[in-house]
């Protein structure tokens, strides 16, 4: 069964307090912050994450990109992160597939749970992704561990690449 998690980022972004401190100084820090978090957590998981940020303000269409291998979309024009949330909700239910939605919004929470997501709060998710990087450094300690003297060296400018390709930029 496929996993979906919607993830609402500004609310998100102002519930974890990392992130609360980052955006006083940059908002697109605090947004760049989120999206390597999910990033990993995508990676770990294997669960496929959609990002909401909220351009109610902001005259235009809207706008999808794909960075860190994450889907990231920002509303159009006089549309709420709420009702781009809910229609994709509504888009992307199907039987085979579990969403999840990640906000600390109550209503929100109770209205996609209508349409049959799941609710995962702002504090639910930290804490999952708090477990997963605790994982991926446990991971890399045992494969520090378990190969003395095989570990491959690699220049700076391949290591930047890699890292690159994991997170899906091309």
């Amino acid at each position: 069964m496929e996993e979906i998690l919607i993830v609402d980022g500004y609310n998100v972004i102002g519930d974890w307090a990392k992130l609360q401190k980052k955006k006083e100084e940059s908002l697109e820090e605090a947004r760049d912050e989120l999206l390597s978090m999910l990033a990993d957590y995508q990676g770990y998981t294997g669960i496929r994450i959609i990002v909401i940020f909220d351009a109610y303000n902001v005259k235009g269409v809207g706008k999808r990109v794909k960075q860190y291998g994450i889907d990231i979309r920002y509303t159009r024009e006089k549309e709420t992160a709420d009702e781009m949330i809910e229609r994709l909700v509504r888009e992307l239910s199907h039987r085979q597939r579990q969403i999840y939605v990640a906000t600390s919004d109550y209503t929100e929470q109770r209205v996609t749970f209508g349409y049959g997501a799941l609710r995962k709060s702002a504090r639910e998710l930290w804490n999952d992704v708090k477990q997963v990087r605790r994982n991926i450094s446990e991971k890399v300690e045992e494969t520090k561990q378990g190969s003395p003297g095989g570990r491959l060296v690699l220049s700076e400018d391949l290591q930047k690449i890699f890292e690159k390709w994991r997170r899906g930029e091309h």
